[in-house]
């Protein structure tokens, strides 16, 4: 069963990214990742933590499935037109969406990320 890998916080250890990794992020901000490792550097993913505050991309890093497990989000492309998700819903960013991330409340969320070559 070692190919199995479980997504949770008690599974995986956290790390806080470091907020220059983002383009803008706003005061108060936090995160926690709890990174898997799948043993293939074009996928990535994880159990995800954070708090109220938003961050802002140029560029996705990958394409990602996100499942929120607790809490709500927004995200909101460079438009201006937004999304909204709560607990139990799940959808995908493409690789390369230039846009802000919100998190309305504290949240909880699983994630898979697919690097695609550019």
């Amino acid at each position: 069963m070692d190919q199995i890998v479980t997504l949770s916080p008690t599974a995986l250890e956290g790390s806080v990214p470091d907020p220059a990794s983002y383009d803008e992020v706003s005061d108060g901000w936090t995160e926690t990742e709890y990174r898997a490792d799948f043993g293939n550097s074009a996928v990535e993913g994880g159990y995800w933590t954070g708090s109220a505050g938003s961050v802002a991309f140029e560029s996705w890093p990958y394409t990602e499935l996100c499942v929120v497990l607790r809490g709500r989000v927004a995200v909101e492309d460079e438009s201006g037109a937004r999304r909204e998700f709560g607990a139990g819903e799940s959808f995908v960013i493409p690789q390369g969406f230039k846009g802000v991330w919100h998190t309305l409340e504290d949240t909880e969320k699983v994630f898979m990320g697919v690097h695609r070559a550019q």
